[in-house]
């Protein structure tokens, strides 16, 4: 849902100044953080910076395109796909931890997929208040999840 919402935006939306693109790679760069096993030693893809831990929280220096983002977008599926293909009992009580967190893995990806959900509604609500349509509700994805255990 969040890559056809960002389908979706409008060129004309999407800098205006709801920061649709940014609201876009928050969502992206924070799913691809809690996906991490090492949050320690967590680093984006390039284009992308940590701009999102920047204590000042400023913005990153670019507005990243519908491309760069769409292909975050398929980097974190892939990243998921792998994750979840992994997990079993034992490492779904390993323990992410930061300066912020201390929960077993499986509580971050629940929490990660609450966070991802909380801004494709809002990135809903964005592309319905300028366009007046939104895209269809995707209920599952067409996507085999492949065993990697």
């Amino acid at each position: 849902m969040l890559e056809n919402a960002i389908a979706a935006c409008s060129n004309d939306n999407w800098n205006s100044e709801s920061h649709f693109w940014y609201i876009c790679y928050h969502t992206l760069f924070f799913l691809d953080y809690y996906l991490d096993e090492n949050p320690d030693q967590f680093a984006p893809p390039q284009p992308f910076t940590m701009s999102e831990f920047d204590p000042a929280n400023l913005r990153p220096y670019q507005v990243y395109t519908k491309v760069e983002l769409t292909e975050y977008c398929e980097y974190c599926r892939s990243k998921c796909k792998s994750v979840v293909g992994k997990l079993n009992c034992q490492n779904a009580e390993n323990r992410f931890i930061n300066d912020y967190r201390d929960y077993s893995f499986l509580e971050i990806l629940i929490y990660n997929l609450r966070h991802v959900q909380h801004h494709v509604g809002q990135l809903q609500l964005l592309l319905r208040q300028s366009n007046d349509t939104v895209p269809n509700w995707i209920n599952e994805t067409k996507l085999p999840l492949e065993n990697q255990a």
